[in-house]
């Protein structure tokens, strides 16, 4: 019974040790887990018009981030591409949100010097989204598609932007030793619980044997003291053995609770690895650049805001007859050809309009993928009053500015548009043949030598006929004019228009080319005191309708054309078409 103790007290040390790891590990779990959320706030620094939020800040430590902001009257956060956000603030002074400190208590702010300050953000083409807010504002900052996205905070531009600002992240709660030390623990305490119930083997050999034979002749004195001595040597190995077997046990269950802790506590420390080295990477580390090529410069909602207001002011400026209700989303050739329309509807009822601008019904979308300004979208719509289906032109020149309906052109009759990737597509310089069977400086060059020369050379190169009845329809109308001005001497030139050059790649390698051409038609009477009469439309741009000494017509044609890939053997095609009177002049 000499163990009793010893094991007792083993026991019993277990147990406690069981219990605290058991209670430490559960506590990493309860009352001393940390907290889901964490809170940083920036300090108030020096004023500036603009705050940009960096697009680092949205997925610190991964979740969701809420942002609180409280600022004097009223306000706007904007969310757009951050290249998109940097190209607009420009050169104004502004405060950056650039992370988070190492305890997540504060923001970082870096201050940048600047002009003082800036247009209000409000409704740029820019921002797929914003929040208006007046004193307070609470934002979850979610991503609207792929990529990075940044924040843009401003009042109006010259008022300091808010700068009481905090942004709550969610906490890293993960404790990977939780799981080990309560196993631990579990197994201390049996451990310790075993050490009491179980027993040792003996090791003590059975009464009425010894290992030593007799000494042959032995007398009965001897053989007494022998059996004495014997029962006093097995009792002293029994007792031995006893010791030597608790002693045993207890090292196998030791061996045991070791093999099994070590065993919790390896699978536990790769674990940890794993959660390490797949966490979210720092504030510190740069981001990719959002601005690589594939992504869109709008997304499907931003375009169909931008168009639903190019229709709408397009709209109030037909309905009045008033070319300034178009200028904040119409111009270039449109405003343009729409202005001089109004002037000669307004003297001549029966002038026809030009077409209406739809945002309803849109057919299909073309996007750049091209960061850079000028950016130009596309957008075929057939709403009310198209009677076939309208090609849209819009540009953006710089950041600041929104985009603006530039050039509209009805589709031409069996004409299929050709397919464009809808997710952003490569935009080409109009001089650029790369995988082309022309540049798009050289297929408009050709269209305008078409429409100007019944014998062009472009003639086989271009696909005429039914599905493209306006160069046929042209070249018509130009003959007649010959034949029936007995009077005049008339000529007429189609010349492109370069700064209009819009090309785009096609899903064939191909490329749809956009612009416009400059119309003249040129005429002189024939001898002195013949008289050249021209129509009720152009006399109110001329001023009259009749001249001794000549006359110049001019017309913006809106074109587009498809230019097959370099191995084809296919000809261009005219996609949409129209012209419309813009100058009249008597020489």
């Amino acid at each position: 019974m000499i163990g009793i103790p010893l094991r007792f007290k083993t026991a019993v040390a277990l147990v406690l040790l069981g219990l605290l790891t058991l209670l430490a590990g559960i506590g990493q779990k309860t009352f001393w887990a940390p907290a889901e959320t964490v809170t940083a706030t920036a300090s108030a620094g020096e004023a500036a018009p603009l705050t940009v939020i960096d697009q680092k800040l949205r997925t610190v430590d991964g979740g969701t981030v809420t942002i609180k902001v409280k600022g004097e009257g009223s306000f706007l956060l904007a969310a757009g591409r951050p290249d998109d956000v940097d190209a607009w603030v420009g050169k104004t002074a502004h405060n950056t949100v650039t992370g988070v400190s190492d305890d997540k208590k504060s923001l970082q702010v870096k201050h940048t010097d600047g002009e003082a300050s800036a247009p209000s953000p409000a409704g740029s083409d820019l921002w797929v989204s914003t929040e208006n807010a007046s004193g307070e504002l609470d934002y979850t900052w979610s991503a609207p598609a792929d990529g990075d996205w940044s924040l843009l905070l401003a009042a109006d531009g010259k008022k300091p932007a808010p700068s009481s600002i905090s942004m709550t992240f969610p906490n890293d709660t993960s404790m990977p030793w939780a799981v080990p030390l309560t196993v631990l623990g579990g197994l201390l305490i049996l451990a310790g619980g075993a050490l009491l119930v179980l027993k040792p083997k003996s090791g003590a050999p059975r009464d009425g044997g010894s290992s030593d034979g007799g000494s042959p002749g032995s007398g009965p004195a001897a053989k007494g003291a022998d059996k004495q001595g014997s029962l006093f040597a097995r009792r002293a190995r029994a007792k031995a053995a006893a010791k030597a077997g608790e002693r045993s046990s207890s090292a196998r269950l030791s061996v045991v609770v070791a093999a099994t802790t070590a065993a919790v506590l390896a699978g536990t420390a790769a674990a940890a690895q794993a959660s390490t080295s797949s966490a979210p990477a720092s504030t510190s580390t740069a981001s990719a650049s959002p601005a690589a090529g594939g992504t869109p410069v709008v997304l499907d909602a931003q375009f169909r805001r931008i168009l639903e207001q190019v229709a709408s002011a397009t709209d109030a400026g037909d309905a009045a007859k008033d070319a300034k209700k178009l200028a904040s989303r119409v111009a270039g050739t449109e405003l343009e050809v729409r202005t001089q329309n109004y002037k000669i509807r307004s003297r001549v009822a029966s002038y026809d309009a030009r077409m209406p601008v739809r945002s309803t019904k849109l057919l299909t979308t073309v996007v750049t993928d091209k960061r850079e300004w000028p950016r130009s979208v596309l957008a075929v719509t057939q709403g009310e009053g198209n009677v076939v289906p309208q090609l849209l032109t819009l540009v953006q020149n710089s950041p600041r500015e929104n985009y603006k309906l530039v050039g509209t052109s009805p589709l031409q009759p069996g004409t299929t548009f050709p397919a464009i990737a809808r997710g952003g597509t490569e935009t080409l310089a109009a001089g650029d043949k790369s995988g082309l069977l022309y540049s798009g400086q050289e297929a408009l060059a050709g269209l305008a030598d078409r429409l100007t020369k019944s014998n062009s050379t472009f003639k086989s190169k271009l696909v005429e006929g039914e599905s493209s009845p306006y160069i046929a329809d042209t070249l018509s109308y130009q003959a007649d004019i010959v034949k029936d001005g007995v009077d005049g001497k008339f000529a007429f030139t189609h010349k492109v228009s370069p700064e209009s050059t819009v090309v785009f790649r096609t899903e064939d390698g191909g490329a749809l080319v956009l612009g416009r051409l400059t119309f003249n038609f040129d005429g002189t009477p024939k001898a002195e005191g013949d008289k050249l009469s021209i129509g009720n439309d152009a006399a109110v741009l001329a001023g009259g309708k009749e001249t001794t000494t000549g006359m110049v017509l001019k017309f913006a044609e809106s074109v587009a054309v498809y230019v097959p890939p370099a191995d084809s053997k296919d000809p261009m095609k005219l996609v949409a078409a129209t012209r419309g009177l813009v100058g009249a002049s008597f020489k």
